[in-house]
């Protein structure tokens, strides 16, 4: 059989993690730059107020959809597993219940997401100087969320099976379309915030068609029939089994930048919009860390199902020390042009300084998050997505939200805000260690 993939279980370990992160790290620039498109475009040609509005809806989407997007975990575990196994049909099993999972999700996320705009937005003290722009801006978003859900569940199989090029072509693909449809909407047409929801959905909608044409083209064991596409009760549950502990982790985490959002926007639009210009640059300086993480998942996954320890571990450890140097690299250039880079999305000088302050609080503990994702995602490529759901959410969610409860109390200044994004990651990092070290988890997840 044709098998358009990549086997990881023979060869060099960097330079099969390198190759498969640089697309992995090029998909993500582009989905940064698609997503931060907006921001600059909306912050130049509407203004503060509604640059706030859209980054401030970003941690609320993420919470709604967050949990499905770990869902998809399980999918890409499954697909590794059985592919590095050579066991094909199990491969075909998991495409076929991923992507009718995906479609069921996104109608299911798409009615709850529009129906409850207004009451979200009030539960995070959603200032009344954006509250209806961002009604505007997450209604519209939700209406098209099936083609977010389908894209990532269909990318998660295309990873899974070392193919991290694809979704690179077709994020280029969305990214150019998104920016051309921003200048048109926002700057001709004036559609003002909508212009820059409606070019999103837009975007993301042709990123689903193309990664859905690729799995239908395809001649691997991975190929998609429209007439096979159905659940697999068995292939649900382990999937669901395995990607469960995910979601939660992924939801539970947006929940606590719900509360960090919802604590930043008591502090008035202005410092809303100088934490989302860092929020966007953030997800340029951190992008290597969620490639080397997904690259860990594919390269454990594919060993597991081979049965080769060895180069598990040795692999583990490669992974973590490529991720931590190409974070540390970027972090320190933001730490140097802070000014400059949030300029970028604004010309006011205090929501300047809100940005800058914020880089200058948490980029120099990007280390840290690098090494947690590294470890996290290697033990999730063995199926054991348990131990690092119960340490993020301990740290992520638990111990950054008490931070914060308890620091504002203290001292009721915008950095405590702040800060507990480093201890978090500080924490995590520390567990996280400590798990890899004692757990015995170099077998394969059964089906």
């Amino acid at each position: 059989m044709a098998v358009q993939a990549t086997q990881m279980t023979e060869g060099n370990i960097a330079k099969q993690i390198l190759l498969f992160s640089l697309p992995m790290l090029l998909s993500n620039l582009f989905q940064q730059m698609y997503n931060t498109a907006d921001l600059i475009i909306v912050g130049n040609f509407i203004g503060d107020n509604a640059l706030a509005a859209v980054g401030s809806s970003g941690p609320l989407i993420y919470m709604l959809i967050g949990f499905f997007q770990g869902l998809a975990t399980g999918t890409s575990v499954l697909v590794a597993q059985a592919y590095g196994g050579a066991d094909y049909k199990s491969v075909g099993k998991a495409v076929h219940t991923s992507i009718a999972l995906s479609l069921l999700t996104g109608a299911l996320l798409t009615v709850i997401g529009t129906l409850c705009t207004p009451l979200i937005l009030r539960a995070v003290s959603t200032p009344e100087a954006v509250f209806q722009e961002s009604i505007v801006y997450l209604r519209i978003y939700f209406s098209g969320v099936v083609a977010v859900m389908v894209y990532n569940y269909s990318s998660a199989v295309l990873q899974a099976m070392g193919d991290s090029k694809s979704p690179l072509y077709i994020l280029i693909c969305a990214s150019l379309t998104n920016i051309a449809l921003d200048i048109l909407f926002i700057k001709f047409f004036q559609w003002g915030i909508a212009g820059a929801a409606w070019a999103t959905i837009i975007s993301q909608t042709g990123s689903a068609v193309l990664v859905i044409i690729k799995l239908l083209r395809t001649s691997g064991p991975h190929r998609l029939s429209l007439k096979q596409l159905g659940i697999d009760m068995p292939t649900l549950k382990q999937t669901i089994k395995i990607g469960l502990p995910g979601a939660f982790q992924n939801t539970s985490v947006s929940l606590s930048n719900v509360v960090v959002q919802s604590s930043i926007n008591s502090f008035g639009a202005v410092a809303m919009a100088g934490c989302t210009a860092y929020q966007k640059l953030e997800g340029f300086g951190i992008m290597p860390v969620f490639s080397f993480a997904m690259a860990m998942t594919t390269f454990v996954g594919q060993n597991i199902g081979a049965q080769k320890a060895e180069r598990v571990q040795k692999g583990t450890k490669i992974g973590m020390a490529m991720s931590a140097c190409c974070v540390m690299v970027i972090s320190v250039f933001m730490l140097l042009f802070a000014p400059q880079l949030m300029r970028i999305f604004s010309q006011d000088q205090e929501v300047i300084s809100y940005g800058v302050s914020m880089l200058y609080t948490i980029a120099p503990a990007y280390l840290f998050i690098s090494i947690t994702q590294a470890i996290a995602g290697a033990l999730r490529g063995a199926g054991k997505t348990l131990f690092p759901m119960a340490v993020i959410m301990l740290c992520w969610c638990g111990l950054r939200m008490a931070w914060i409860l308890v620091g504002l109390q203290i001292a009721p200044i915008i950095r405590t805000v702040f800060l507990g994004y480093p201890i978090s990651w500080i924490a995590s990092t520390v567990l996280l260690l400590f798990c890899l070290k004692k757990l015995n988890w170099f077998h394969r997840t059964g089906y």
